[in-house]
């Protein structure tokens, strides 16, 4: 760790104008870019006292070893360069936001000689147009399909398009004029490249001379009596239609603009951006990125602009900007922008009407993109530790809870009751230590609970006193049924209340253990019980701890239920085929899996039973005629074992 003092350059040495500033480590690294108006003032505030500065700010000045800097005329030329930089260098303590998914664009390769139609993801390429970006690949194809009627650029891979151009036989497409085929010189390269202009016109935006262009070659072939040509132009004039009606108008005047919507919490903030042209959304995208600093809302709102319009080809920033947020250094920004793209740009926070209706859309997907993204960071190593820390802490455990276990009972009104027990380590499911417990005649949940706990830690005892060679209780089953229980969870996570975390402890407790900790999760207000206690823990509902736990057992609750659909799908399988003279186990098992379901067996001829393997006529007939009999039997799923609707 280095002594920021020890490169800290003399405050005199350092101007007061505006400039871009670059940290560098021991090896000459760039670990952090910035702009200032006032070089001095900013610099100086990065060598105040340690213990006065953000802790991401402290270990990014304690990384560096030394500092330079390069003055320059105006803010807008500080904007240009630190972007520049950033996207030069990739500085690790520089703010970075990254696409939460890869999205797919719509890609015209205008530098080939016969340019195509492509969808295309991850880094853009010189010479090629991107339209969108798109939430779904399909989406583009069925766009690109119904345009290719009207637009007959190729979409043809370039072998493709060689070896067409070799045998003179054009593809599918052409044999079928969805493409105006130039690969068998059908049209010219100055024919093709209008065909490619009014492509790129249409995706663009600029539609009505399209639109109008077509309406009046449609009228023009009606009134010289060529019907046929004015149908082709009706139908081209639908797909056209059709297209635009997949993108409603949503600002009546015909704007162009760029809408960015931020949300942000203590750790991250997602940022949702809709790309509006003539009026319609033609593409969509959405960012994350890590709060590493207390940098307010419109100081990120600054860094994405930056970010997002410096990658960008100056044809594509328009004339608006809307956001959410006012960013800080708005006049700068304005006046980067307006020397991109050559005109004026203006930058605001909409007020009222329907740019202000539309970024209060915006603004939620900014919302739902934060919490599925907080949903995908489960997988997330730190996150996971967070999770294990706020439960050791909430539940006072003497340590974090490595292995976590959770029993779940399903029934249906008593009936068919089977138990489940899931396993987490380290916060992700072992499902290898998964187990099912098929309970014969509880008296209710919580004695269910007592017996499945008991039978668990009965195990876990044997085991740990005489090894790991006893023989598997009967009445168990799992994905490694037979192998060791000698494991303690850290943990047992009851899905129930007071009474069944207390029934749990009661079971525990004749058992003779009393070193593992107990908690029960009750579903309606997410409390946390512990045994004994008269009232619950209450954990905050942003709490990885909590989250932790309503994974679990949830996972237990499926796992139960599984087991529980299946076993009434075997018991009501057999009512329906076991008792059929003649059709035993293995023939059983053949009729489910020739048909897949009793539903659709009932359904069959007994020419159609008869065609199964080891199935003659008069067993076939004894099929049929017993299951006519019995009309009300369930249709299996062979696959999962559940039940089905009948139809």
């Amino acid at each position: 760790m280095t002594d920021p003092r020890s490169y800290r350059p003399p405050s005199g040495s350092i101007p007061t104008g505006p400039g871009v500033y670059r940290f560098r480590d021991s090896h000459g690294r760039v670990v952090y870019v910035g702009k200032a108006k006032s070089l001095r003032s900013r610099l100086n505030s990065y060598f105040a006292d340690l213990s006065s500065l953000h802790p991401r700010t402290q270990a990014m000045v304690t990384t560096a070893s030394s500092v330079d800097w390069v003055m320059v005329g105006t803010e807008v030329e500080a904007l240009q360069l630190e972007y520049s930089w950033i996207k030069e260098y990739d500085p690790r303590f520089n703010v970075r936001y990254r696409d939460d998914k890869s999205y797919p664009y719509l890609a015209v390769t205008l530098s080939e000689e016969f340019p195509r139609a492509v969808v295309m993801r991850g880094a853009k390429r010189k010479g090629t147009r991107y339209f969108g970006p798109y939430a779904h690949a399909w989406a583009i194809r069925e766009t690109v399909d119904l345009l290719l009627r009207v637009f007959g650029i190729r979409t043809c891979s370039n072998g493709v398009f060689r070896r067409a151009t070799q045998v003179g036989r054009p593809c599918l497409l052409g044999y079928i004029d969805r493409c105006s085929a130039p690969c068998v010189g059908r049209v010219d390269q100055q024919q093709y490249s209008e065909i490619v202009e009014g492509f790129v016109a249409f995706m663009d935006g600029r539609t009505a001379g399209v639109i109008a262009d077509t309406t009046a070659e449609m009228k023009a072939a009606a009134a010289a009596l060529d019907y046929e040509r004015a149908a082709r132009l009706r139908d081209d004039l639908g797909a056209l239609t059709k297209v635009l009606e997949r993108n409603a108008v949503v600002l009546g005047d015909g704007t162009d603009a760029d809408l960015f919507a931020l949300v942000a919490d203590e750790l991250e903030a997602a940022v949702q951006v809709f790309h509006v042209r003539s009026g319609r959304i033609t593409g969509q995208r959405g960012f994350i990125v890590e709060r590493v600093d207390d940098t307010a809302p419109d100081g990120l709102v600054a860094a994405m602009l930056g970010q997002f319009y410096g990658g960008e080809e100056p044809e594509r920033v328009p004339r608006e900007v809307l956001v959410s947020q006012t960013p800080t250094d708005l006049a700068g920004l304005r006046g980067w922008l307006t020397e991109r793209r050559g005109s004026q740009v203006e930058i605001r926070v909409p007020q009222r009407g329907d740019k202000r209706g539309l970024m209060g859309e915006l603004s939620k997907n900014a919302e739902q993109a934060l919490a599925m993204h907080k949903l995908r960071r489960a997988g997330d190593l730190t996150t996971r530790s967070l999770a294990l820390s706020e439960l050791q802490e909430a539940l006072e455990l003497p340590e974090a809870p490595l292995r976590i276990e959770c029993i779940d009972v399903s029934n249906l009104a008593g009936t068919d009751v089977v138990a489940s027990l899931v396993v987490f380590e380290d916060g992700l499911p072992r499902k290898s230590d998964y187990r099912r417990f098929n309970i014969s005649s509880p008296k209710d949940d919580t004695a269910a609970i007592a017996e499945v706990v008991n039978r668990r830690f009965r195990r876990y005892l044997q085991e740990r006193h005489e090894g790991t060679g006893a023989q598997l209780d009967a009445t168990e089953e799992g994905p490694r049924a037979g192998t060791s229980f000698a494991y303690p969870p850290s943990l047992l996570v009851i899905d129930g209340g007071r009474g069944q975390v207390n029934a749990a402890m009661s079971a525990l407790t004749d058992l003779g253990i009393d070193d593992i900790a107990v908690c029960g999760l009750a579903k309606r207000l997410e409390e946390v019980w512990l045994p004994g206690e008269d009232d619950p823990v209450i954990l905050d509902r942003q709490s990885q701890g909590l989250y932790l736990l309503q994974r679990v057992r949830d996972e237990a609750h499926r796992f139960a239920i599984k087991g529980h659909r299946a076993k009434r799908a075997g018991r009501a399988t057999a009512s329906a085929l076991d008792s059929i003279s003649g059709v035993g186990e293995h023939r059983r098992k053949a009729l489910l899996k020739h048909f897949g379901s009793v539903r659709r067996l009932r359904q069959a001829s007994i020419e159609e039973v008869a065609s199964v393997p080891g199935f003659g006529p008069a067993t076939a007939r004894a099929v049929v005629e017993a299951l006519a009999d019995d009309p009300g039997a369930p249709a299996v799923n062979v696959t999962t074992g559940e039940v089905l609707a009948e139809n």
